[in-house]
Parts: structure tokens; C-alpha cells; sequence
């Protein structure tokens, strides 16, 4: 098939065993909870059938030369880094921000590299079971998400130290076909209207604790899964329909109880061999990467959608001359450009790996998704002041189709005259959404915390960024070295952390070892 449908998705997920518990009650996957972020998922179907958007939207397997979704894709140039970053963003805008399919396409770009050079050093069979999941993948359109993050119990004690060893996701038995994994993740966003819950390591780990170094690809309704939800949806329009009002997602902590993985779904499994162990922190970190990069187009797609939305209210309330207005607005814009240019330009800089994949440059990435994560409570307080109060205090939509105050709602709503009394109801209507619904709070949480936080991409660039070089530039002009070094900074992957890894465990350093 390559393209799927809209429509084949949705059948798909309506022949789902419910495991999906709300309320105190367990859910299939047909309800109106999962209405918003199918609305988003939509997208990424009907836009790869679209004249307008296929050029970015759809790719070519390396696998079958055959023409299938870009979200199945994996990387093998410089141009396909660019052109995820470009689908990522302008998919973004039409949904108005997170668009939710990047998860399992990050993970699925991961595993591919990670399996094989795996493969390549320890003699394991991991590559080739993705390959053979790939291709399911891209036969069906398969929408994927990833589950990485642990709950992790205790901050600060490592999973083999915790009180609770299922804090971390763990094989608590090895079979023959399979391994048993029992644990749970967080924070992972659409699991329940996914096909496929692709299951990562979120860390490094030591030499023992081989049971915590897995990796896997499930389908979400499997048995042992349990997807413990919450909905993020707008308030249902009546009047007043537009896509703003439509999107939403849903949230999952996602519980693996005693879960049955068969070997061919298993990518990952530090107690097959010991070494393998060492990879974990390579899969986590390579996701990361990739999933930033995706960042690098959304979060620049959220800055465009705010400064769009800070300059339309501006003008529906007649401000727009103003410099104070004009400086808050270039500042988002400036902020979309820079996160959308390190983006770009890691693409430019990416690293061909042994498996034939392109990953971006490591430094840019983290730098570009740093910005985004710091600014973007900045950008939220900019539109609110752009808008004014009005967007907590906006009378019910029905008062203004209310025959008796219709034409008084409409009179005191209206601003600059350019704008009907409809257009300007429209606008701070969408005000409200953005700035005080629960699903847009989520959002601006998300905004700081997804793909890793600003300190995540502090830890991650410091760790990447030899400074020893870099000071040379400053010897030279303070006149402690007589030469002027050429600096110029090699391009960054996070391979390098797993070389200084092997090397910090070679050497026994006890953070690791025990």
C-alpha cells in the first residue's frame, strides 16, 4: 500500500481490544475522547495525498523503491532531514502545534542505527528483525509513538538502587520466543490512538543492570498493556466551527504488566549479551537527537502560529503601529527563525552512519530546541498581552446567538472595523483556547518539557562540546599561546557518548559499576 488512508487507520483502532482506562472505566477506541487528536492525525494521512503537501509528506523506501508516508520513513540523505523538518512544520500549522506522529518516526530512525551498529560489534540479529518490522510499517502505514520515559521512582537513585525495581521498564524472564517486561512509561503522548507502542531505554545503564537495557515495538492493545489515559480536548463548538476547536490529544502512563514480547519485536535485550548493555544510553540519547530535530520544526511551527495569532489580535484590537507591539511580535519571529535554522543547518551537517542513515548534527539540534523550550512561556505571556483579559472573561458563545442579546454582544465585541463583529468573536474566541483552556496549559508545559528539557539540551551540549579547542581562541589573544588556532567545531553525534561510556565502564568508574 505505502499511503494509507484516513480511514483505514481509524478502522484499524475500532478493531482494537479496549485497555484504555479512564474515569474508572476501561475505554476501546472509538469514543469521542479521542476526537481532537485524531483530528491531528488526520492530518498526516490526507496531507501525503495532497498535491500541496506530497513533496514533503511522502518519500521513497530505501527498502521496496516504492512511494510511502514520510512518518515511515528513514533518513538516508541530507535532503530527508530537511524535508522531515519541513512536513513537521508546516503539518504543525495546520493543526495549530503539536502534530503527534513524530514519536514513532524518531524512535523507528533510532532503532536503525543503533540495531545495526549493534549488530556490527556484538554479533546480535537486531537489524534485521527491524528491517522486517519496517517494511510492515511502511506496507501499512503503520502510526507509531514512543515510549521512553520511565516513571524512575526515586530522583537520583539509579533503577538497580531503586526500592522498587519496576520503576524502570525491565525483562523480569527470559523464553525462548520471547521475554516478559514489566514497568511503566510516562508522558506518552497519543498511545492510545496509535497502532504501535515502540518501547526505549531512557538512559544509560551499568553493567548491572542488564534487565533494564530493552528495546521494543508492540502493538498498543497488546495483552499485559494498559494505557491509564488523559484527554486534552476544547470545548465543543457550536456556532462557531474552525480547526483551532478541533484539535486535542490524549496522554498516556502506559503499564506494561508482565508483558510477552516475541523475539522477532525485540531489538534490545541486555541480558541476551553483556555487552549490548552499553547501548542503552546510545538508543536513549539517539532518540533524543532525533526527536529534537523533529522539535526543530514543530516548536518553530508553535513560535509562527503565536506570532500569527499576537499579530491578527493585535490588529482586531487596533495596536499594530505600536513599537512595543512590533518588538514583542519580532521577537517570536526571531525566535522561530533561529530554532528553525539550527534545524536546517544540522540537517546540512549530518553524519552518514554504517546502516546508511543521516543523523543531524548533535550541538545544533540541542541548541535549537533549547531556545524553543526557554522562550516559549515567554511567547504565551506576549499573546496574552496582546489580547487582553477579554480571552478569561469571554461571555459564552451562545449569548452571542441569543436573539435577545445578539446585537448588543455584537456591538461591544467589535474593535478595529476592519474586522466584523463575527471575525473579532472568532479571534478571541481562539485567544480563550490558546490561553485558558486545560489542553493549551498542557501545551505550554509540553512546550518546555518535551523532546527533554532546556537542561536536558544544557547537559547534552556541554557533554558534545570539547571546550579545550575552544579556549585556544582565547590563549591566542590573551597572548598565553603565540599561534591563532584555526577552531572550527567537528560535527557532533551521539556516538561519542558511547565511546566515552565504554570507556568510563572499561575503567570501572563505581557511578556506573555498581
Amino acid at each position: 500500500m505505502g499511503i494509507g488512508t484516513y480511514e483505514q487507520f481509524v478502522e484499524r483502532l475500532a478493531n482494537m481490544k479496549p485497555n484504555v482506562y479512564m474515569y474508572g472505566k476501561k475505554h476501546d477506541r472509538t469514543g469521542d475522547y479521542m476526537r481532537g487528536g485524531l483530528y491531528c492525525m488526520q492530518q498526516t494521512f490526507d496531507c501525503a495525498h495532497d498535491p500541496k503537501y506530497e513533496d514533503v509528506c511522502t518519500a521513497t523506501s530505501h527498502l521496496t523503491g516504492e512511494k510511502i508516508n514520510r512518518f515511515t520513513h528513514i533518513h538516508h540523505s541530507v535532503d530527508d532531514l530537511l524535508k522531515k523538518q519541513l512536513m513537521t512544520k508546516l503539518l504543525s500549522h495546520r493543526v495549530g502545534g503539536c502534530i503527534q506522529r513524530c514519536m514513532g518516526t524518531d524512535a523507528m530512525n533510532a532503532i536503525s542505527v543503533v540495531a545495526y551498529d549493534c549488530d556490527q560489534a556484538n554479533g546480535t540479529s537486531y537489524y534485521p528483525r527491524f528491517e522486517k518490522l519496517l517494511r510492515y510499517w511502511q506496507d501499512l502505514d503503520i502510526v507509531g509513538c514512543c515510549a521512553q520515559t520511565d516513571v524512575k521512582g526515586i530522583r537520583g537513585v539509579r533503577p538497580i538502587d531503586q526500592p522498587d525495581p519496576d520503576q524502570y521498564l525491565r525483562i523480569v524472564d527470559v523464553q525462548p520466543d520471547g521475554i516478559i517486561v514489566r514497568g511503566a512509561k510516562v508522558c506518552n503522548s497519543a498511545a492510545p490512538y496509535t497502532d504501535e507502542i515502540v518501547a526505549l531505554p531512557t538512559r544509560f545503564m551499568g553493567p548491572k543492570e542488564a534487565a533494564y537495557a530493552v528495546a521494543f515495538s508492540l502493538p498498543s492493545d497488546w495483552d499485559g498493556i494498559k494505557l491509564m489515559a488523559l484527554p486534552g480536548l476544547r470545548h465543543k463548538r457550536k456556532h462557531l466551527q474552525s480547526p483551532d476547536a478541533c484539535v486535542g490529544d490524549v496522554e498516556s502512563l502506559t503499564i506494561f504488566d508482565d508483558v510477552f514480547v516475541p523475539n522477532e519485536r525485540v531489538f534490545m535485550n541486555g541480558l541476551e549479551h553483556p555487552d549490548v548493555v552499553q547501548y542503552a544510553g546510545y538508543l536513549a540519547l539517539m532518540f533524543a537527537h532525533f526527536h529534537r530535530h523533529s522539535y526543530c520544526g514543530c516548536k518553530t511551527a508553535v513560535s509562527e502560529v503565536i506570532a500569527s495569532q499576537a499579530a491578527l489580535v493585535a490588529d482586531v484590537n487596533g495596536i499594530t503601529k505600536y513599537p512595543h507591539v512590533q518588538e514583542k511580535i519580532s521577537h517570536i519571529i526571531g525566535t522561530a527563525e533561529l530554532v528553525f535554522a539550527a534545524g536546517q543547518m544540522s540537517a546540512y551537517r549530518a553524519t552518514e552512519f554504517p546502516n546508511g542513515s543521516f543523523v543531524p548534527d548533535e550541538i545544533l539540534t540541542n541548541a535549537g530546541r533549547r531556545i524553543a523550550g526557554n522562550e516559549i512561556y515567554h511567547e504565551y505571556e506576549v499573546l496574552a498581552d496582546l489580547t487582553g483579559g477579554i480571552c478569561a472573561s469571554l461571555p459564552t458563545e451562545e449569548s452571542f446567538y441569543d436573539p435577545e442579546t445578539a446585537d448588543l454582544m455584537a456591538k461591544y465585541i467589535t474593535r478595529n472595523p476592519k474586522y466584523t463583529a463575527e471575525e473579532a468573536h472568532r479571534v478571541f474566541r481562539m485567544m480563550e483556547n490558546k490561553l485558558c483552556d486545560p489542553f493549551s496549559g498542557a501545551q505550554m508545559v509540553a512546550g518546555v518539557h518535551g523532546g527533554g528539557s532546556p537542561v536536558m539540551e544544557t547537559i547534552t551540549m556541554m557533554a558534545r562540546y570539547d571546550l579545550e579547542p575552544l579556549k585556544g581562541i582565547a590563549r591566542y589573544l590573551a597572548g598565553i599561546d603565540p599561534e591563532m588556532p584555526r577552531y572550527e567545531r567537528p560535527n557532533a553525534t551521539p556516538r561519542a557518548m558511547l565511546d566515552k561510556f565504554k570507556k568510563t565502564v572499561a575503567e570501572g568508574d563505581k557511578k556506573v559499576c555498581n
